[in-house]
């Protein structure tokens, strides 16, 4: 089983739960999603960018 640290955007706390205990609002995992050269939806993502100006993609 695979467990990721969660943190709470509001008070800044580190968790394992979804929910804060302190403050009750929602958690976010912290690090960004893992690189793979298979994305599937990199061509998408790249087109939407260069459409809307953003970047050099």
């Amino acid at each position: 089983m695979k467990t990721s640290f969660r943190k709470c955007p509001a008070c800044q706390e580190y968790t394992l739960d979804p929910t804060c205990k302190k403050c009750g609002s929602q958690t976010m995992v912290p690090v960004p999603p893992r690189y793979s050269p298979e994305d599937r939806y990199g061509e998408y993502r790249r087109r939407l960018k260069k459409e809307r100006g953003e970047g050099n993609g």
